[in-house]
């Protein structure tokens, strides 16, 4: 990213504090998404903090699962600026469509082995669509090049025997190997004593950060002081 003058050092120093004030201004304007919310008094005070996406889990294998009795007013509170994210793990396209259209989803993202035309349908639906994927020192980003274009945005976390919410971190260094052009949602393990470090990441397709298990009380009882934390710290950020 720096450019080098001989014998201006000057000129040198004004270009550093340039690309600082750049990569400072990329994360005070990175989104942010807490995802694992099922509980309606906690739906409303995580609303109140204002991330960029909220994050709601219709996967019944998951301890985050919203319950199959979850009503649609447990979302009324939520701002229309705050994008309402339904979370789906191997669903038909016709479940998808029909909760999407219940909860007035403006996104959907999509955590199993969702195929290219599923996520292209979706978009065609005027839907956001993230598609999220387990990455490992085996994965090959190569592999995603039919979901350009079908996409909004990738996610990538961790990769367990699960589908998300492990807590876990994979090798951020691992990100270099990126070289698509859907930009990127980053998630796995994603908290306040690892936050410092991911504010060091420098890629030009992250998006965003997806924090779910490492900001809550227990599963799906998000805690609202850690959120807050977070969010105070992205948007304000002065350390390089």
């Amino acid at each position: 990213m720096l450019k080098i003058y001989l014998n201006n050092t000057t000129e040198l120093h004004k270009e550093a504090q340039s690309d600082t004030e750049e990569y400072k201004n990329e994360f005070r304007n990175m989104k942010i998404k807490i995802c694992g919310l099922k509980e309606v008094d906690n739906i409303r005070q995580v609303s109140v903090a204002n991330p960029d996406y909220m994050g709601f889990i219709f996967y019944t294998k998951s301890s985050r699962f919203v319950g199959e009795e979850f009503s649609k007013t447990a979302l009324d509170e939520i701002p229309d600026n705050i994008i309402k994210t339904a979370v789906f793990v191997n669903e038909s396209l016709e479940n998808i469509l029909k909760i999407v259209t219940k909860y007035d989803f403006k996104a959907v993202q999509l955590h199993g082995h969702e195929s290219p035309e599923t996520c292209r349908q979706l978009k065609q639906q005027n839907l956001i669509v993230i598609k999220a994927f387990a990455i490992d020192d085996t994965f090959n980003f190569e592999t995603l090049h039919p979901y350009e274009g079908p996409c909004d945005y990738f996610l990538f976390d961790t990769k367990t025997n699960h589908f998300g919410g492990s807590g876990r971190v994979f090798d951020w260094g691992l990100l270099r190997n990126y070289k698509l052009e859907t930009p990127f949602i980053l998630s796995g393990g994603l908290g306040v004593e690892n936050l410092e470090a991911v504010l060091k990441i420098k890629h030009d397709k992250l998006y965003g950060l997806d924090f779910n298990s490492r900001l809550e009380d227990k599963p799906g009882l998000k805690n609202i002081p850690l959120i807050n934390k977070v969010l105070d710290t992205i948007r304000n950020y002065e350390h390089i």
